[in-house]
């Protein structure tokens, strides 16, 4: 006959089974354990003690645990590993349960519903994202939530570039976990850029969280409405479908009713500037390319924020700078009267240093998690909030205002909060010590007592020292004995016939006494009906807080709107920036302008600006020559970041600037191997160029740096040459700025109108030494100085010599010299060929073969290809 297990291993293994994808904390005392796999993982993960426990059938479970008070940070850690953790609370007392303590599991915490704020970054939101689609009409729902925050967003992607703009959404969220439908995980691509360039982790959920009636209901049921009008998302059906399976899985996941979350807030990508992940990653927004840290990144420079929820603000608008001109004058407004207004403005950044994370705090109210602790924190912040009211009061930016009329400073929640706490309350609600003296009778009334038994006992203490003549006697405490009297082994021949020995240790015996225990009992339940009490105040304190979750999110959110204005202002005036004019023309206009990183970490004074001039006429594609090291990429890069914080409502480094906002940015300023997906140096490059030719709009903003480098000379001079001409063409006539060191690209000036030549100044002396001025200015290198950059690299003499040698050779040949002549020739003849054929009855077979290729269904790779081929022909004739 089985031996049957333990009624407590038996309950496990049902909650076990319940979650068979968790490991399941099992509350037991003041641990939480784990048994059996769950113990030998978490035993390795947390470099924790395994032990055993009997199981009741006959064998021997394997068993770790971490104390109650410090779960959230071992928790924390095994989610960071990729594990899903499941917390199995108590469900009662066990001091009151007669049998088994009730338990279950009250939350299970995975990557995308981590809220611990000690195992968060607290200027970074976290994210779970849910993704579905519509395979045949080429479309995707995206919804991310940010459950610490309650900030829930959704929106719908359609058209030939939804995919496109899906994972560039994806790249700028950067979810920790994610959702997705059926049909897109079949998607191996973006699972492959989910997994890997994200490492996000893959959440599972029932296949009918997506289906669109199921989420309608989800959404109209959390929010308590009719329907989804109010939202403005009626007519997203894809988004409305992934924002219901975000919240189904929460709700599955959390067990609370997630209060917090209130608002559901649908966006469309075109009202931002479009930046695709490699122009991100690139032009290093928020993520340096070298560690992925802060440093040397555009929001390292930016962020002057005092709060960690204006931090995450700033973070968004770096990530998704506006596209319409007046919205982002308003910005502009703002941080402009607050560069004007220096008193006011440090004035205004001193109160708010005052104030903690309203975001979060008003989540872990939801949660039902906040601390006494967080209640000081949160009536600490809500103190500071007057000042800020009248600091913004004598403002006159229209978006000042708003912000002030925004921020409720909740005097009720402010005050409710000081009449009950202590300020040195614990972290814990349930260790007493929290309630002010005079808040409640009966709060009083029981330290009062527990006062009284505890100032008894230390009398009984001087009282038995005189009795037994024992000087070191004393009278201790612990949860399992209770009250003790302590006496060393050198006094006990003096211990009185009344004394009970309860323990023996190995220099001292302790004994109790009747009157002791029974003043204990007074003691100790006087200390137990206080510490409930206290308790049962602290839980009604928070709940009468947490209705106002909505008026504090409120709150909050202006707050960080204040805190991110004032941060630019004071980065402006720091770093002697300009306001830049922006509005909706072609043209973008820098003068003096400078780079905002490389400025901060050169030493004052040393970085030398430039003048950019580009637009849709005669200035449209800047062709930048010059050596190595000289400052090509430094420049076309700033150019970009000057941009962006102008559009997202910075001043800028620059003595003026004018902004036509454009709509998109895309870059391609260098690539590695993408060895796991089997893609070449080149084939990465060639992607990125694909996808810029595919997408660019006349409104957009090009930045190319050395394309073509990956592969041969020829074929990279080819590929160059032939991007040029689709950018610059009059149909498109998109704004681009490319630098390069295929010389013979310089020829395009002389063909096209529109493309105008810069270079870096170089200040030659002598044959071996040069000087790079790092000033662009009209013209056309001639050369790379690739020997010179060499020789300051080190490379050996005799190595630099030969190169000279060889590098005469080639410039010498003829054949090198009549290529760049029939280069040049051949976009003369096209030129000309177009003209001709208007009126011309019979046409070139080349001209016809030109005429019957269909361009638009070609990539444009294959068009590349092409254009080579009919090269060749025409050569040959």
């Amino acid at each position: 006959m089985a031996v049957p297990d333990t009624p407590m291993m038996a309950q496990y293994k049902e909650l076990k089974r319940q979650y068979s994808d968790c490991l399941l904390l099992f509350r037991l005392g003041d641990f939480y354990e784990l048994f059996y796999d769950d113990a030998e993982v978490a035993a390795r993960e947390l470099e924790i003690t395994l032990t055993g426990r009997d199981a009741g059938n006959g064998e021997r479970a394997p068993m770790c645990g971490v104390p109650y008070h410090a779960v959230d940070s071992y928790v924390a850690r095994l989610v960071e590993k990729g594990y899903k953790v499941a917390i199995c609370e108590q469900l009662e007392d066990p001091r009151f349960a007669k049998g088994l303590v009730a338990r279950d599991v009250i939350r299970v915490v995975t990557r995308g519903t981590l809220t611990d704020a000690r195992a968060q970054d607290e200027s970074v939101n976290v994210y779970l994202a849910a993704v579905t689609s519509d395979a045949y009409a080429g479309a995707y729902g995206l919804a991310a939530c940010d459950v610490a925050t309650g900030q829930f967003t959704l929106t719908e992607l359609r058209g030939s570039e939804a995919r496109g703009r899906l994972i560039s959404e994806l790249a700028r969220l950067r979810p920790a976990e994610v959702l997705l439908a059926p049909g897109v995980a079949r998607d191996q691509r973006l699972m492959k850029f989910i997994g890997e360039q994200l490492g996000a982790a893959q959440g599972s959920c029932h296949p009918s969280y997506f289906d669109e009636g199921n989420a309608r209901e989800a959404l109209r049921r959390h929010f308590g409405t009719t329907s989804l009008a109010g939202f403005g998302c009626e007519g997203m059906p894809l988004a409305i479908a992934a924002a219901g399976a975000a919240l189904a899985y929460l709700h599955e996941t959390q067990k609370v009713d997630l209060s917090h979350i209130v608002r559901l807030s649908p966006y469309l990508t075109s009202d931002f500037l479009q930046i695709d992940p490699a122009s991100r990653r690139n032009l290093e927004l928020t993520r340096a390319l070298r560690d992925g840290g802060r440093r040397g990144t555009l929001l390292w420079v930016l962020d002057a924020t005092v709060t960690a929820l204006g931090s995450r603000l700033l973070r968004d608008w770096i990530d998704r700078p506006l596209v319409d001109p007046a919205a982002i004058n308003r910005r502009l407004d703002a941080v402009a009267e607050l560069v004007t207004a220096g008193d006011q403005r440090r004035a205004l950044r001193a109160a708010l240093k005052r104030v903690y994370d309203l975001e979060r705090l008003a989540g872990r109210l939801a949660y039902r998690t906040a601390t006494p602790r967080d209640l000081l924190a949160l009536r600490d912040s809500l103190a500071a909030l007057p000042d800020i009211k009248t600091l913004l009061g004598d403002c006159k930016a229209p978006l000042l205002a708003e912000l002030d009329a925004a921020i409720d400073p909740l005097t009720a929640e402010r005050l409710a909060v000081e009449r009950a706490l202590r300020d040195d309350a614990p972290a814990s609600a349930k260790e007493g010590g929290i309630i002010k003296p005079g808040y409640d009778e009966e709060v009083d009334r029981l330290r009062s007592a527990k006062g009284a038994g505890r100032d008894w006992i230390a009398r009984l203490e001087a009282a038995e020292r005189e009795r037994t003549g024992i000087k070191s006697l004393k009278i201790g405490y612990n949860k399992v004995f209770g009250y003790y009297i302590s006496v060393t082994r050198a006094n006990l021949a003096a211990v009185p016939p009344d004394y009970q020995r309860k323990q023996t240790l190995a220099n001292e015996e302790r004994f109790i006494t009747p009157a002791l225990k029974e003043q204990e009992e007074l003691v100790l339940r006087a200390e137990e009906r206080l510490v409930a009490r206290e308790y049962e105040l602290f839980v009604d304190l928070r709940e009468r807080i947490a209705a106002a979750v909505r008026q504090l999110q409120t709150t909050a959110g202006a707050v960080a709107a204040v805190d991110a204005v004032a941060a630019l202002a004071e980065v402006a005036v720091a770093n002697n920036y300009v306001r830049p004019a922006v509005d909706d023309g072609e043209t973008i206009e820098i003068r003096e302008g400078r780079h905002p990183v490389v400025e901060r970490v050169l030493p004052t004074g040393a970085f030398v600006p430039n003048d950019c001039l580009v637009d849709r006429d005669s200035n449209r594609l800047l062709l930048i020559t010059g050596p190595n090291m000289a400052g090509k990429s430094t420049y076309i890069r700033q150019v970009a970041l000057i941009v962006i914080m102008a559009q997202l409502g910075s001043f800028v480094p620059a003595a003026a600037a004018r902004i036509g906002a454009v709509d998109r940015i895309y870059t391609r300023v260098g690539a590695a191997d993408d060895l796991s997906g089997g893609q070449s140096t080149f084939m990465v490059e060639m992607n990125e160029v694909s996808n810029i030719l595919n997408n660019a709009t006349p409104r957009s903003l090009v930045i190319l740096d050395e394309v073509g480098r990956g592969t041969s000379t020829f074929d990279g001079l080819s590929i160059a040459w032939a991007v040029a001409e689709y950018l610059h063409a009059p149909e498109r006539r998109v704004k681009t700025l490319f630098a390069t060191h295929y010389h013979e690209l310089t020829d395009l000036e002389e063909l096209y109108p529109g493309v105008v030549n810069c270079t870096v100044a170089v200040d030659e002396r002598g044959d071996e030494e040069i000087v790079f001025l790092h000033k662009i200015v009209r013209g056309a290198a001639d050369r790379s100085y690739g020997i010179h950059v060499a020789r300051l690299a080190g490379l050996p003499p005799a190595v630099l010599q030969r190169a000279r040698e060889i590098l005469g050779l080639l410039e010498s040949s003829e054949e090198f010299k009549r290529g760049q002549r029939e280069v040049a020739a051949s976009g003369r003849r096209r030129r000309t060929v177009s003209q001709i054929s208007l009126f011309g009855s019979e046409l070139d077979p080349l001209v016809e073969e030109l005429r019957n290729l269909k361009v638009m269904e070609m990539t444009p790779l294959e068009a590349l290809n092409k254009l080579y081929e009919l090269h060749e022909k025409a050569r040959s004739r």
